[in-house]
C-alpha cells in the first residue's frame, strides 16, 4: 500500500492543503516546501547500510521541505495524523520566520549531536523535545511522541540498548517517567541543568 494514498485534499483560500495520516509519507516535490498545520513530523535519511538517519522533529508552524536539504535520499515523515499546506515559491518570503526557525532548530539538534556523554546527549534532546512538543502536567512535562527507542536512537546515533538503559538510569533517578511510549520530564530547577 503507498502511504500517500491516505491523503484527503481539502481547499483553503488559494493554498492545497493536505491531511495525511499517522505513518504516512509527505510526497516529496522539489519546488515545495510543506507548512506543518497540525501533527508532527520527521524528516530523515539513511545511509548505504539502510540505516535511518533522522534530520529533525517538525511541527504546527513548521516548514520542511527537500528543497531545505541537499541530502538524498529524503523523507517526511508523518509521526501522527499531520495537516500540511503546500507553500509554492513564489509565496516563501511570506514564511521567512518559519525558515529561520528552521535553520535554528536544525542547529539546535546539531548541537545536542555533538554532546558528551551519550547521557548527556540523551538528556539534552528529550529537554528540546519537551520545549518544543510538550504538554504540561502537574508533575512534569509529558513528551506524547510515541518514540520508539529506536527512533531516538537514530537521531542521537547510538544504540538502541543505549538509549532503553539510560532511559532507565534516567527513570530510577527520578528524572522521567514513563507511560507506554510517552515520557514525562520531571523538571525541577536541577534537573534542567543536568
Amino acid at each position: 500500500m503507498n502511504p500517500t494514498e491516505n491523503i484527503i485534499h481539502l481547499p483553503r483560500k488559494h493554498l492545497a492543503q493536505q491531511i495525511l495520516t499517522q505513518h504516512s509519507i509527505i510526497p516529496i516535490k522539489n519546488d515545495v516546501l510543506w507548512r506543518i498545520e497540525r501533527g508532527v513530523v520527521r524528516t530523515l535519511t539513511w545511509d548505504e547500510e539502510g540505516t535511518a538517519i533522522t534530520l529533525g522533529y517538525w511541527g504546527p508552524g513548521d516548514i520542511t521541505g527537500h528543497v531545505l536539504s541537499k541530502v538524498t535520499p529524503y523523507q517526511i515523515q508523518c509521526l501522527t495524523s499531520v495537516e500540511a499546506t503546500i507553500i509554492p515559491p513564489d509565496l516563501w518570503h511570506e514564511d521567512l520566520k518559519a525558515l529561520l526557525s528552521h535553520i535554528q532548530q536544525t542547529e539546535q539538534i546539531l548541537h545536542i549531536l555533538h554532546c558528551k556523554p551519550t547521557s548527556l546527549r540523551l538528556w539534552h534532546f528529550l529537554l528540546w523535545l519537551g520545549n518544543k512538543f510538550g504538554r504540561d502536567l502537574e508533575r512534569g512535562k509529558l513528551i506524547d511522541l510515541n518514540l520508539t527507542h529506536q527512533d531516538i536512537s537514530e537521531v542521537l546515533n547510538t544504540t538502541r540498548v543505549t538509549i532503553t538503559r539510560l532511559l532507565q538510569k534516567f527513570e530510577t533517578q527520578g528524572k522521567i517517567s514513563r507511560h507506554k511510549r510517552s515520557i514525562i520530564l520531571r523538571l525541577t530547577q536541577d534537573l534542567q541543568q543536568d
